[in-house]
């Protein structure tokens, strides 16, 4: 089949990379979706069987799922914001009972496995950035073009939000996160600035924490300067990484032999953690100085499919800038 085919014409969920605009928008009250990133390509490498069930770890608007539905694979949708869980539902229906949804993380995905009596899958998918959707809608909080509560959670049923962790961390802990997951070289300074306005008045909306940031930083070019705190608070508050680690573990556990688990990151620290797996779960042998012998690797399970990241073609770029960082990354279960 030829993977072009497999696109579709009506407006879905696509995951993005960061937010660049050089001004403020208006508000918007119809928030749209968009096409997914490397759906084409996702799905000819996932290379699903018809009859099989494909795991879509973050379902969003249903974009990736549609397309891999078309090959005549039933999919279980999984995504822990309701809000795309509905949205995926409405797209889907058409698809009847091949579409299973639950709101939950795909790092549970094993646990609804369980529960659906499913052993084995013939394949899984992660789409791992924000929508557009989601930075759109003011109230979810996640946005520094729009003003809403400082909140950035993916499942509203979570406790931890953006403004417990500006308010509440230190100014270590801050700097390490601006740090660590923001790569923002003014790490120490936004922290810094944080910690003493906030014993005046507590941070609590978004706007308010952006403009903070823009002090400290400044504004050059088109990328709005909060935009790596922000991601960094939240990749913290939906402990992003942690479920990227745990999620391909379960994930790769369920695989039929033969099946496939495909990955597309937006930035370096998510591609970082799916290359080490694959590459981790792809080595047969094991050797070390100490060791007399090389060892088998307990965790060899896959064999990667590409060597290296399959990005957006020069149309998709064009067509939607913010496929720019995307990368795929995918692997398949060995017997």
């Amino acid at each position: 089949m030829n993977a072009n085919a497999l696109l579709f014409e009506r407006p879905v969920w696509f995951a993005t990379g960061p937010l660049i605009l050089e001004e403020e928008p208006q508000e918007m009250e119809d928030f749209t979706y968009h096409r997914p990133v490397l759906a084409a390509e996702a799905v000819e490498l996932l290379a699903p069987h018809p009859g099989s069930l494909v795991v879509d770890g973050t379902v969003g608007g249903g974009g990736h799922a549609e397309a891999i539905l078309k090959t005549g694979a039933d999919i279980l949708a999984l995504d822990q914001d309701p809000d795309a869980i509905e949205q995926a539902r409405e797209e889907l229906a058409h698809f009847g009972g091949r579409v299973t949804l639950r709101q939950t993380n795909f790092r549970d995905a094993d646990k609804i496995l369980d529960e659906l009596g499913v052993e084995r899958i013939g394949g899984a998918l992660l789409d791992l950035g924000v929508s557009s959707r989601q930075l759109e809608n003011a109230v979810r909080g996640f946005s520094m073009m729009r003003n809403g509560p400082l909140d950035m959670r993916m499942d509203p049923r979570s406790t931890l939000t953006a403004a417990d962790i500006v308010n509440g961390y230190s100014e270590e802990d801050l700097t390490r996160l601006f740090r660590d997951l923001g790569e923002e070289p003014a790490a120490r300074r936004i922290a810094s600035l944080i910690v003493k306005m906030r014993k005046d008045v507590p941070f609590t909306e978004t706007l308010q924490l952006a403009r903070a940031i823009e002090k400290v930083v400044g504004r050059y070019g088109r990328r709005h300067p909060a935009t790596q705190a922000f991601q960094a608070l939240r990749m913290e508050v939906n402990d992003e990484l942690g479920a990227l680690e745990q999620g391909m573990r379960v994930l790769t556990a369920r695989l039929e032999p033969g099946a496939r688990i495909a990955a597309i990151t937006f930035h370096s620290l998510e591609d970082r953690i799916v290359k080490n797996f694959i590459r981790d779960h792809s080595r047969e042998w094991l050797d070390r100085p100490e060791w007399p012998d090389p060892r088998r690797n307990p965790e060899y399970d896959l064999r990667a499919i590409t060597p290296k990241p399959v990005e957006p073609g020069e149309d998709e770029r064009r067509m939607n800038p913010r496929s720019r960082s995307a990368k795929l990354r995918v692997a398949e279960k060995i017997g």
